[in-house]
């Protein structure tokens, strides 16, 4: 997996997990949303790298 795109799907994750609970804490359904989403998005782009290392070896 290249550096700059784990880094990227670290920081998506990190990102989501905060609003998640910034949503939490302030009653927000759609930060708590938006949240699992950027959580998402994070999950694919480090699934999608891995695929492309398996491929790679």
């Amino acid at each position: 997996m290249s550096g700059t795109e784990k880094t990227k799907a670290t920081a998506e994750q990190a990102k989501g997990k905060t609003k998640e609970a910034l949503g939490r804490m302030t009653g927000s359904e759609r930060m708590t949303a938006e949240g699992h989403a950027d959580q998402a998005k994070g999950d694919a782009r480090r699934a999608k790298e891995k695929t492309k290392d398996a491929f790679r070896h």
